[in-house]
């Protein structure tokens, strides 16, 4: 797969019929949707889940999506979207990279990239990470290496690159 950058985390996605609109593809709105699904997913494989963010009333919560959207996904298709943590100042701000793939034809459909800022569960406001963010969202930014992680665990040496 013609990744953007190494070690991405990958979720595997297929695109439904409640996904396509009126134009016979896969709807915008639908693509922000994978786009938190991966994050999340991904958060949670590095031990970050919502009972973790509840008992530090801590979240990242999104603050800025900017996409590219390159071409249409149909229903039916299976794609793979990877993200990269690829920014944080360890403090407020984290930023993610997305990839959108249909391997079938291996078209990147969607580049992305969102902004998150920690929050305050309890309040809303702006707070600084607490150290668990520090030490389970820095494991991803330090990833080396080039097999991609997957959803499910292991790596994805399975597909070709």
């Amino acid at each position: 797969m013609g990744w953007d950058r190494a070690t991405p985390f990958i979720i595997d996605l297929q695109v439904n019929p409640e996904d396509i609109d009126g134009l016979g593809h896969a709807n915008n709105a639908v693509y922000v949707t994978w786009l938190e699904r991966c994050a999340w997913r991904h958060s949670q494989r590095l031990g970050l889940d919502l009972v973790e963010y509840r008992r530090l009333d801590r979240a990242m919560a999104v603050v800025r999506h900017e996409i590219d959207y390159l071409a249409a996904a149909y229903e039916g298709d299976e794609l793979q979207l990877a993200t990269w943590i690829v920014d944080w100042d360890q403090r407020l701000k984290m930023t993610r990279h997305f990839q959108l793939v249909r391997p079938s034809d291996n078209t990147t459909l969607l580049r992305a990239q969102t902004t998150f800022v920690c929050i305050e569960l309890s309040t809303g406001r702006p707070k600084r990470m607490p150290p668990e963010f520090i030490e389970g969202y820095g494991v991803a930014l330090s990833l080396d290496g080039s097999e991609p992680a997957r959803e499910g665990g292991g790596t994805a040496s399975t597909f070709a690159s």
